[in-house]
């Protein structure tokens, strides 16, 4: 019995490689003197593209389903797991252990966000619907 999957492994190197785009292009944006909010828009935004993209064409192999449902999904799914989901761990943790060092809460949000995400993605985003099989038609004769 496998305690990882393939794909489980392919989404945790997509989500290093999208977590390293996010904080290197905001690094890297905030020294060439980019406003904190700006920098920071655009490299979450550049981080959930190429998630995306990875996760549908890498991970997932989706390639065939509807790529602008697809995409609606995914940003939803995202959008929910960071402000709401991981919000709220945060919020729980914090409540449950006052005086918990900051990345406590921090952390068990990730964590969560990541397994609510793994699981959304790979049940409703991304997919594999079976492949339809057509009835095989009666053949008719004519006497």
């Amino acid at each position: 019995m496998k305690l990882i999957s393939a794909t489980q492994l392919r989404f945790g190197a997509v989500g290093v490689a999208n977590t390293l785009v996010d904080a290197l292009g905001y690094a890297l944006l905030v020294t060439l003197g980019v406003p904190l909010f700006v920098a920071n828009f655009i490299s979450t935004t550049t981080g959930m593209l190429l998630s995306f993209t990875l996760n549908r064409n890498f991970t997932f192999r989706a390639k065939d389903g509807d790529v602008r449902r697809q995409a609606l999904l995914f940003f939803g799914v995202t959008a929910f797991g960071l402000w709401v989901v991981q919000a709220a761990i945060i919020f729980a943790v914090t409540s449950a252990f006052p005086g918990v060092n900051v990345l406590v809460p921090k952390g068990a949000g990730i964590v969560v966000g990541l397994v609510w995400n793994y699981v959304l993605y790979h049940k409703v985003v991304f997919r594999q619907r079976p492949a339809q099989v057509e009835a095989p038609v009666a053949e008719v004769t004519h006497d």
